[in-house]
């Protein structure tokens, strides 16, 4: 199938319901900010940022009059403290706003604030998007089923997240892969498993290369990649089970062939087990929360009807659950998802996987 079948040409916001304010609430994500979205929109003028090669990275570097710049900094500086610090202004005197960045690419058009620390140099960045709630519901699953905890705030139509360090990775697939041991190929082609795995089981799209990073590990005597998602736009919302399974954008095509040529068929099956085991457990784990979440998603609008239908009767096929075809939105579809990854691991002993005496699909 060609990619420019797989994926909606523009997706649409999302609004924040009342019951997804209260939970953010609750747990402690929504706050009162110093600064929106739109403020940031009122920049005088911009310059191109380029990459250390030259290229035109998309963003673009916006400055500010003088009057509102001084203004602008100390809201900034106030939301770094906010999110990183206990929101008093006792940090302000160490810190300064090096740069705000702005994304003329994608969906979001986020904001990228650099901030900095006078004293040591050590600097820092956060973004600045609209509230978006297939967004939120994505960042929040990251954070619950996921091995990373993420940090972000959101205030009416603004959401505040924190910069995840590391490696995109187009630019590692472009520039270190080829370089990488056989060892470390096998162990990253570990990790795209259980990631394609997290992925789509969380539902969770358009994983291209660019929307994920690698991060690479030290320990002792050799480094371990970790993969992490960066973009949380396309939350359960494409009607294609294929757009949550990162293996079928071309992009990461150089990581499948990693899959293919250094992972038995079953090693792979074994990672898939391990991965779904993990995140059954953090369901468990997480008690009442993810129930709140994935309840007030079952009554939220998120994706069109026909994205729903669609993706219910694939998932259907997929695990022949005749509960899904009574899905009436995307909500309902994450629900029966978790609940099935969730009743597997607590019914289905790893001695009977490993025997292969039941079929994992």
């Amino acid at each position: 199938m060609a990619e420019e079948k797989l994926m909606s040409k523009k997706k649409p916001a999302y609004p924040v319901n009342k019951a997804l304010e209260a939970y953010l609430e609750q747990y402690s994500r929504r706050i009162e900010l110093p600064i929106f979205y739109e403020d940031l929109l009122r920049f005088a003028g911009s310059v191109v940022v380029y990459d250390s090669h030259g290229n035109d990275t998309l963003w673009v570097r916006v400055y500010y009059t003088d009057s509102e710049r001084r203004e602008i900094d100390q809201s900034l500086k106030r939301v770094y403290s906010i999110l990183h610090s206990d929101g008093s202004d006792r940090i302000f005197q160490y810190l300064n706003v090096d740069a705000v960045d702005y994304c003329t690419f994608g969906n979001s058009k986020p904001f990228r604030i650099k901030v900095r620390n006078i004293l040591n140099d050590n600097f820092t960045y956060f973004y600045v998007k609209k509230a978006d709630a297939s967004r939120i519901y994505g960042l929040e699953l990251e954070d619950i089923l996921s091995p990373y905890n993420l940090n972000f705030l959101v205030y009416k139509d603004t959401l505040i997240e924190e910069h995840i360090a590391g490696i995109p990775g187009d630019v590692f697939i472009k520039e270190m892969l080829p370089a990488c041991s056989k060892s470390e190929k096998a162990q990253l082609a570990k990790e795209f498993v259980k990631f394609n795995e997290r992925c789509m089981i969380r539902l969770l799209g358009d994983m291209r290369s660019y929307n994920y990073v690698i991060i690479p590990l030290h320990d002792f005597d050799h480094v371990v990649y970790k993969i992490r998602a960066i973009d949380f736009d396309q939350q359960f919302y494409e009607g294609k089970l294929k757009v949550y399974r990162p293996q079928f954008f071309k992009e990461n095509n150089p990581m499948v062939d990693l899959v293919r040529t250094m992972l038995l068929p079953d090693s792979v099956d074994q990672y898939k087990v391990e991965e779904r085991s993990i995140i059954a457990k953090r369901i468990i784990s997480s008690g009442d929360r993810i129930q709140q979440l994935v309840d007030i998603a079952k009554k939220d609008t998120l994706s069109r009807p026909e994205n729903v239908e669609s993706l219910k009767m694939e998932i259907f096929e997929l695990v022949h659950d005749i509960k899904f075809k009574r899905c009436r939105s995307m909500g309902e579809i994450l629900s029966l998802a978790l609940d099935f990854v969730k009743r597997n691991y607590e019914g289905v002993s790893m001695k009977q996987i490993i025997e292969k005496r039941i079929h994992i699909p």
